[in-house]
């Protein structure tokens, strides 16, 4: 836990150039204008010295924890801060106690900044809501998760909700070039320089992240060649970001809503027959660790749910890209999910099954659940022989076209129509057979 009851600077000669370039004031603050411009409601709360509880829901590197530090700065309130992932109700009870102090001691309200809120249970998240209530505390949560689903209520409706924007490859450069030419805290006085196109490929490879693009400049900044002797500046090139850079950031969480939200895209893009969309929402999350076999099942269920009887041979395609995946394994199973996903998208849809299967679900929880017909039961015993099972069934293949006319459904549920193809793909041709069979029974 790291407690600062004053926003000590810690932009010190060592620390990493993200947390030197952190801004100083609204002024210095990039992105998120719809939040910290001057005419908003966040800041002209900071001004009137009437500031409410915040949660602040954001991407990775918005820019969460420096607005937490610049609103307590602003509002001249005592700052602490602490991360949900090494922190639990005794922590709380230890930073609400030295708020109390303070309050006590200076007349000094806190922000009790908390990183990661959504990490927290019910009961930790519950333990706030007496000290946000009688003003001990003016909580500012962080989070990258929906708190619609992620913060108690309670928390919620004593809070004001801001939602930051992941910020513009603008924003990045210019936080950049801030970086490149402040001599006193940033990288002005290491005389760099990028080759062409390097500024780019940094916030290509940040996607929106201002940390990890100070990071990585940095990084790169330190493993160029040296060639500042006698005046000359150091060249950063491609192959040193390259080098730097692990693999670019991609915004996901198998357990939080990006997760939702990508396979979502992904089904809607293969339903909509847009196989570049379903390729790009696949590779995404793919390359960014999702599990393939949770992906097959997805595809698995697209086959059924909206091509269907269209075109039956994509459940085929699917369950083939599932064995795939489980045989070979990944990255090699990844053209199979991808073929796949293709197909579907390209695909003659059709939800016809999908809606029989709902309306036989409904008629099964509204109407009376009736036994079956006797002549469609089986008679294996002599005592079933005796009480008419199977009497008068009537064998298809004895009769012309192998169709009988006979009574399937129970009494109550004779004539309903369930199922009904449309006229895409195969099921056109499942609709004549249908429309055949129908004529028969006239």
């Amino acid at each position: 836990m790291t407690k600062q009851l004053f926003d000590k600077n810690t932009s010190g000669e060592f620390a990493p150039l993200a947390d030197r370039m952190r801004p100083r004031n609204f002024d210095e603050f990039v992105g998120q204008d719809h939040i910290v411009a001057p005419d908003k409601p966040l800041r002209k709360a900071v001004k009137a010295k009437s500031l409410p509880s915040i949660i602040l829901w954001g991407p990775p590197g918005s820019g969460k924890t420096t607005l937490a530090r610049l609103i307590a700065q602003e509002s001249n309130l005592a700052f602490m801060s602490f991360s949900a992932v090494t922190s639990g109700i005794k922590e709380i009870k230890e930073v609400i106690q030295i708020a109390h102090t303070e309050r006590q001691l200076n007349n000094k309200g806190t922000v009790l900044f908390v990183d990661e809120i959504h990490r927290f249970n019910k009961a930790q998240q519950d333990a706030f809501l007496p000290h946000v209530e009688n003003g001990t505390i003016t909580l500012i949560g962080a989070t990258t998760e929906n708190p619609s689903f992620e913060v108690i209520s309670a928390l919620i409706s004593r809070s004001r909700v801001y939602v930051l924007k992941q910020l513009t490859a603008d924003d990045l450069r210019k936080i950049i070039a801030n970086a490149l030419s402040d001599k006193e805290r940033g990288l002005g006085r290491c005389k760099l320089e990028f080759e062409d196109g390097v500024d780019d490929y940094i916030i290509n490879i940040a996607n929106g992240d201002a940390r990890a693009a100070l990071n990585l400049l940095e990084l790169a900044a330190s493993s160029a060649d040296s060639a500042a002797e006698g005046g000359l500046s150091v060249k950063i090139t491609r192959k040193n970001v390259e080098e730097c850079a692990q693999k670019k950031t991609l915004l996901y969480d198998k357990t939080a809503e990006e997760h939702y939200n990508l396979i979502s895209a992904l089904h809607k893009s293969i339903r909509g027959s847009d196989p570049q969309a379903s390729l790009y929402w696949l590779a995404r999350m793919l390359e960014a660790g999702e599990d393939p076999v949770y992906i097959a099942r997805r595809l698995i269920r697209a086959a059924s749910e909206d091509v269907g009887m269209a075109d039956p041979q994509a459940l085929v395609v699917c369950m083939a890209a599932k064995d795939a995946v489980e045989l070979i394994g990944m990255p090699e199973g990844n053209l199979a999910l991808a073929q796949a996903a293709v197909y579907l998208a390209t695909a003659p849809k059709s939800n016809a099954l999908y809606v029989a299967y709902k309306n036989v679900v409904k008629d099964i929880n509204a109407e009376d659940a009736q036994p079956v017909p006797l002549h469609l039961r089986n008679p294996v015993t002599d005592l079933m022989k005796k009480l008419d099972y199977g009497d008068g069934y009537k064998y298809p293949h004895d009769f012309k076209y192998a169709f009988a006319q006979q009574q399937y459904l129970p009494d109550n549920l004779q004539g309903r129509e369930y199922y009904k193809p449309t006229d895409y793909g195969f099921e056109k041709e499942v609709k004549k057979r249908m429309e055949f069979w129908k004529k028969l029974m006239s």
